[in-house]
């Protein structure tokens, strides 16, 4: 019978049998220690998603995103420091330990972007932000990775100088093959330092228009007044003229009032004070004026502008309801007939009729 001591002090591949002992314990214990501490602090970002200090939800964040992968490459780390393993082994192990530790660092940075981004878009609420989001977290992405793979590989011993010259020459030839993409990624980096729009926004683009739903990065999604979605490249939405109704802080509108040629002229005068009159009676308005302002073909025209003091589409029609009704009823005191055969004008483009 083999004594105890004499057996752990038997060698196998160039240790003792005690030494792979201490390595197995050692792996056994990480490789459970570990995924449990990351899966009772992905429970606790669960139960609690927001705490009062951003260091431990950023902590708990990056728990959440470590690798089974880089758990099991620890494990196996800690488990070979009892043992002493061939020059060509330990190289190897390094180099997958390397590869493994930089494939876990870009996943916890990509994870740390991304908490930050949502964490000012959900303090800031800012809807420039919003809708710049993916098209932040898709730069910021592709420099990360770059990064994780370029600083990979020079920690492996490749010679990084030459790999990025020779990149450069193939990044041309790429680029002029997929110009058109690269165009529509370019143009969404433009909308997104320059803001000429929002989520949120209205806009009327030549013969379409919608409310902006996602500013994406090849295209920008609209939602139409009919309902359904209309999606245009971004490179194409920067060449056309964008009327954004987004930005309107209130509504100018011009309007005119027909009336026939048989008007007594005394009640022509008092025409332009009863409109400018019914005009101030509403509320949220700010009165301009009110002319006799041309001779029609058919009809006297009086011209009146008002400024609604808000961007509300339904707003303005209910003042203008009013005010149509307020004009029929005054000039049906006073016996002023309207005439029924000078043509109107169009309405006000981008109105949501």
């Amino acid at each position: 019978m083999i004594e105890p001591e004499r057996l752990l002090g038997m060698e196998f591949l160039g240790n003792t049998v005690l030494s792979w002992l201490f390595a197995a314990a050692a792996f056994f214990v990480t490789f459970t220690v570990l995924p449990l501490v990351r899966g009772y602090l992905s429970a606790m970002r669960k139960r609690k998603p927001v705490h009062e200090h951003m260091a431990i939800d950023l902590a708990l964040v990056l728990a959440s995103r470590t690798t089974r992968l880089f758990l099991l490459a620890v494990a196996i780390w800690v488990g070979s420091l009892p043992l002493q393993l061939p020059d060509r082994v330990e190289k190897i192990e390094n180099g997958a330990m390397l590869v493994v530790l930089w494939i876990q660092i870009g996943l916890w940075a990509v994870a740390a972007v991304r908490f930050f981004l949502d964490r000012r878009r959900g303090v800031q609420a800012d809807k420039g932000l919003a809708g710049s989001f993916d098209i932040i977290l898709f730069v910021l992405r592709l420099v990360i990775w770059t990064l994780v793979l370029l600083f990979a590989l020079d920690n492996l011993g490749v010679e990084v100088t030459a790999l990025i010259a020779g990149l450069g020459i193939g990044g041309i030839a790429v680029a002029l093959a997929v110009q058109n993409v690269l165009g529509d990624l370019f143009a969404s980096l433009s909308i997104t330092l320059d803001k000429p729009f929002v989520v949120g926004d209205f806009l009327v683009i030549d013969k379409d228009m919608g409310t902006v739903e996602r500013i994406g990065v090849k295209s920008t999604r609209l939602r139409s007044l009919d309902g359904e979605q209309i999606i245009v490249s971004n490179a194409d939405l920067l060449k056309s003229r964008l009327h954004n109704f987004g930005r309107m802080y209130e509504r100018r509108v011009a309007f005119t009032v027909s009336v026939r040629y048989e008007t007594p002229l005394e009640t022509m005068k008092e025409i332009p004070q009863l409109l400018a009159g019914i005009v101030r009676e509403q509320q949220k308005v700010r009165f301009d004026r009110s002319h006799f302002a041309r001779y029609g073909d058919f009809a006297l025209l009086f011209e009146v502008v008002y400024v609604v003091l808000s961007p509300d589409f339904n707003l303005y029609m209910d003042i203008q309801q009013a005010i149509n009704l307020r004009i029929f009823e005054e000039f049906g005191k006073r016996n002023i007939v309207f005439s029924y055969r000078e043509r109107q004008p169009a309405p006000l483009r981008g109105d949501k009729e």
